[in-house]
């Protein structure tokens, strides 16, 4: 009688953590400007619709359980939106951003007087180009630091120093995946999901040392911004169109959220990008 076959091992229970999220109304949203592959000032975007889009992921984040705070949208700032990119906060700390493009220049000093007026005076105003939390990812151990494109190395370093945490740099080798949280996001605890393909053959050996059972994503999912995500530890808002995505998860354990952000990506957006996670 042949052996009985072992049962498929199950899914680990994943616990979520309530989060702090900080984000802005598009209300001023457009694509009047390219500063990145996604960007085309011709094809035009729909404030009405991505206000639309943006209310269903605050939305997604109620359901879940999150606190949502807002900050004012400021006219002439359509990509105010993307509130990933204007700080990193760790610890109650907060490393202000400095934007590489004079487009969104502006946005750093917005986000940094809107921290220092709601509970986090701590601010550093950074000596170095850097775009928060775009290129600065938190897990519980360390922060990942993109660059390649937007954030220098000396950026790293200044925010090593000032949050006491470990940063790992990574190199972006993909314009598309500009900013390292188009690329990759955290799962909890300590892991991640990313595209290989976005970097370096050495941040690829990185990651694959330091995260050996990392979610690896396909380029089809990369594509339509599947890992510019948000992860509570078990559930994970992510764009819907990334379903191969979205199906590994599930297998992984994780409860996916789809959300359709479709407007916000002609600026080259997702849920993330609108995001920024105010750490206490």
């Amino acid at each position: 009688m042949p052996a009985a076959m072992p049962a498929p091992a199950a899914a680990p229970l994943r616990e979520a953590v309530r989060r702090h999220y900080l984000m802005c109304r598009p209300e001023h949203f457009a694509v009047t400007y390219a500063i990145n592959p996604w960007m085309d000032p011709a094809a035009g975007a729909s404030a009405e619709l991505a206000v639309a889009q943006w209310e269903s992921l605050r939305e997604a984040y109620a359901a879940l359980g999150h606190q949502v705070s807002l900050i004012d949208p400021i006219e002439g700032l359509p990509d105010m939106v993307f509130a990933a990119n204007g700080a990193l906060v760790v610890g109650g700390r907060v490393y202000g951003a400095r934007f590489t493009h004079a487009e969104r220049a502006a946005e750093g000093p917005a986000y940094a007087d809107w921290l220092r007026g709601n509970g986090f005076p701590d601010v550093l105003e950074p000596a170095f180009t850097n775009e928060g939390e775009g290129d600065f990812l938190t897990l519980d151990h360390v922060i990942l630091a993109g660059t390649g494109f937007r954030t220098e190395i000396s950026a790293h370093q200044e925010a090593q120093e000032f949050l006491g945490r470990p940063v790992v740099t990574l190199r972006l080798v993909d314009p598309r995946f500009y900013h390292l949280d188009t690329a990759l996001f955290p799962l909890g605890g300590d892991n991640v999901a990313y595209y290989p393909g976005a970097f370096s053959p050495g941040s690829r050996a990185v990651l694959e040392r330091l995260f050996p059972h990392a979610v690896i994503a396909d380029e089809a999912d990369a594509a339509v911004l599947g890992l510019n995500a948000v992860c509570d530890g078990r559930n994970v808002v992510i764009n819907a169109e990334a379903a191969g995505l979205i199906k590994l998860l599930d297998e992984h354990g994780y409860e996916p959220v789809p959300v359709d952000l479709s407007e916000l990506r002609k600026a080259g957006g997702g849920p993330k990008c609108c995001t920024l996670e105010l750490r206490a």
